[in-house]
């Protein structure tokens, strides 16, 4: 059953949730996939820009801004609270997604399909429902005149799925003026229900909000070496010395480490459940497991890891390179950068040097405050057996940027989930997609949130 807050069928429902799914669908058909390179990244400025005519059709001023390059477009809107003493909140989500490839998926990626209860497509759940449902209540909010108890800016953003270079973080550095008064924002990737065993046989709903995220880094590992014919003997091969390096890295387990919001999500997940998630238990992953999908994401939060993920080396079967290049994808808990440095030194040894092509700091706040309140108020208000939790994300989102400016920041994007929805697999998935059922019922669930905040 979907939550049982106000609004969910019939004339109950708001504006805002009677056009959510047609506004994620919408966003979806754009294609705004983010290779990696300016170049060959495209849609953005085309989808900004619709959000921005959605937003002026109700009577907000916009502002569009190119963030560092032409096409990299970034939409803001700001809706006047009650009270302008108070800092503003920033409810901030991004328009890019990952590239798809239409022959692997059950639908196009980039229909926007509505079909079986599902709004399917590229960004689905990877961030365009949360886009829609900001949309959708900024859209509700100035139609119906609303004033909220404080100031809301509306923000959605270019170049999250390539570290934000032509998106959160330009703007931090080039227009802090779109951030001034903003104390307190929330975004991906939190408020999704996970569904946990009771100690009574039962089941429960928590709500994770996402109050950490580790660190991102992207580095390149390079061995140069001399050149030669390929029949020769040679002991310093630049491939065979890259290639061990990276297996080292690839197969080295880094120490244990719980961070203080791991740390109390394990507590929680112990009143609820009557398990003790013991990282150090040796049956670790099978204790995880119990938790369904989430279990990959959780468990990626107990260490720092360091994922090979591209390899380059050579121009001809039969001739030794002089240089290799190998990529890996680093995230690394709050305080252990020095110490995972130091690691990865010892792992590639003197022959590999490295450099960071992206580097962005870990991310951690407290589960306290009268906007945690609220949240757990808008989660109850619609789902009486529900409550929220914190927890770290393995990965990273634009907050890392707004962070820079002292701006408080939270994964919050309210999903109700069905138990045996793989959430976490879809992330860059193959067929993603988002059951309407639940972003009608994250929509209520923003709306009452925003109203309290």
């Amino acid at each position: 059953m979907p939550g049982t807050g106000e609004g969910q069928s019939g004339s109950d429902r708001s504006r805002a949730v009677s056009e959510v799914v047609e506004l994620v669908s919408a966003l979806i058909r754009f294609d705004t996939s983010n290779t990696g390179e300016h170049e060959t990244t495209k849609g953005e400025e085309d989808c900004a820009k619709w959000v921005a005519e959605q937003l002026e059709e109700v009577g907000y001023e916009t502002t569009y801004v190119e963030s560092g390059a032409p096409g990299r477009g970034n939409v803001f809107a700001r809706l006047p609270g009650a009270d302008n003493s108070r800092g503003a909140l920033m409810i901030h989500g991004h328009l890019d997604v990952v590239p798809a490839e239409p022959a692997d998926w059950s639908v196009h990626p980039f229909s926007g399909a509505v079909e079986d209860g599902y709004v399917w497509g590229r960004g689905a759940i990877d961030m365009k429902d949360m886009c829609g449902m900001a949309l959708a209540l900024a859209r509700q909010f100035k139609a119906e005149g609303t004033v909220p108890p404080r100031d809301l800016v509306f923000a959605f953003l270019a170049d999250e799925e390539a570290g934000g270079k032509y998106g959160s973080h330009w703007l931090v550095e080039n227009r802090p003026d779109l951030f001034e008064g903003i104390t307190e924002a929330v975004g991906e990737v939190g408020g999704f229900s996970l569904t946990v065993p009771t100690r009574d046989g039962g089941e429960r709903r928590l709500y994770v909000v996402e109050t950490a995220e580790k660190g991102l880094g992207w580095m390149r590992l390079t061995a140069n070496h001399r050149a030669g014919h390929g029949s020769f003997l040679h002991e310093d091969n630049a491939v065979t010395i890259l290639a061990q390096a990276v297996a080292r890295i690839g197969t080295h387990t880094f120490p244990l480490v719980i961070a203080d919001s791991v740390g109390e999500f394990l507590a929680e997940l112990k009143e609820d459940t009557g398990i003790d998630f013991d990282p150090s238990s040796p049956d670790i992953e099978g204790t995880l497991a119990k938790l369904g999908s989430i279990a990959k994401i959780i468990g990626a939060t107990f260490r720092d890891t360091a994922n090979p993920t591209m390899l380059r080396a050579g121009y001809k079967a039969n001739v030794i390179p002089q240089t290799a290049e190998a990529v890996i994808d680093c995230r690394v808990l709050p305080g252990r950068q020095e110490a995972f440095e130091r690691e990865i030194d010892e792992l590639i040894g003197p022959d590999v040097t490295r450099e960071w092509i992206t580097k962005l700091d870990s991310y951690e706040t407290t589960f306290d405050g009268h906007l945690v309140d609220a949240m757990n108020d808008a989660i109850l208000a619609n789902d009486p057996d529900g409550r929220t939790v914190p927890y770290m994300l393995s990965a990273g989102t634009d907050a890392k940027a707004f962070a820079r400016l002292g701006i408080r920041c939270f994964g919050f994007a309210p999903l109700q989930l069905p138990p045996e929805f793989d959430f976490s697999a879809l992330f860059h998935g193959v067929d993603e997609r988002v059951p309407v059922e639940a972003l009608e019922f994250g929509t209520r669930v923003l709306e009452h949130f925003l109203m309290h905040s």
